[in-house]
């Protein structure tokens, strides 16, 4: 009787980090700039509102390179400044780079070294979801995240740079259209990481009922955004699991 063959092995495919990698994440972050760039403009009006110099709102961007922990830290900023309020307020916003970072452990598991703290570091809200839906293209290279991520953190950088220069010649209202450009922003990367309403939208309507909820009962920010957040992600992580033990 004949043996049925053997499937062929497959070997996993090798996780790489080149400069093709990171010019093709510098490519995918040009169309990003335009709604990193207003956002910047609007981060560096307020901290000129707020006191802050030209000097102190780039390294601010730099070293923080998290805009919504950013306005939420200026708009807790007093003169003198609560350093310890302003400080745990920001942790408590980007603390959601710690799922996030889990996420992308499909890339950064495999680096070592400044591509693996140069990547953690850069990436962003933005970054994220462009990778994620780089490697479920089949993208195996980790040099996209991190060229995704400086360029990014460059336009960031220069646009609040901008936004503190031109605040001293510009006075926008508090309703402009300018303001909405950081919430435009987000909503547009969410196409990347569409992949159907079976699978993302019971955490997507999960996450936007929670954050809803805890602003109904006027709970102080930013509980309602980390709420919806872990809600959602909670529920993805179990959606994730049941699919692959099914």
């Amino acid at each position: 009787m004949a043996r049925a063959p053997l499937p062929a092995y497959r070997a996993p495919m090798r996780v790489t980090f080149t400069s093709a990698g990171i010019k093709r994440g510098v490519g995918r972050g040009v169309p990003l700039l335009l709604g990193i760039i207003p956002f910047g403009l609007v981060v560096g009006v307020i901290s000129l509102g707020k006191g802050l110099s030209l000097a102190e709102t780039l390294l601010m961007s730099g070293l923080v390179f998290a805009g919504a922990s950013q306005l939420l830290a200026l708009e807790l900023w007093t003169n003198p400044p609560d350093i310890l309020a302003v400080a745990l307020a920001a942790l408590v916003v980007n603390i959601r780079m710690v799922p996030i970072g889990a996420a992308l452990s499909f890339w950064l598991d495999h680096l070592r070294g400044w591509r693996l703290w140069g990547s953690l570091f850069l990436t962003v809200d933005h970054s994220f979801a462009l990778s994620v839906a780089e490697n479920r293209a089949g993208g195996r290279d980790a040099g996209f995240l991190f060229g995704l991520g400086v360029f990014t953190w460059l336009g960031w950088v220069a646009a609040a740079g901008a936004g503190h220069a031109m605040g001293t010649v510009v006075a926008l209202p508090p309703d402009h259209p300018l303001f909405f450009a950081a919430t435009a922003s987000f909503v547009v990367i969410l196409v990347a990481l569409w992949r159907g309403p079976r699978q993302d939208l019971p955490p997507w309507i999960l996450a936007a009922a929670t954050a809803l909820a805890a602003q109904a009962l006027r709970l102080p920010p930013p509980v309602p955004l980390l709420a919806g957040a872990f809600a959602g992600a909670a529920l993805g992580a179990w959606q994730e699991t049941r699919a692959r033990a099914a």
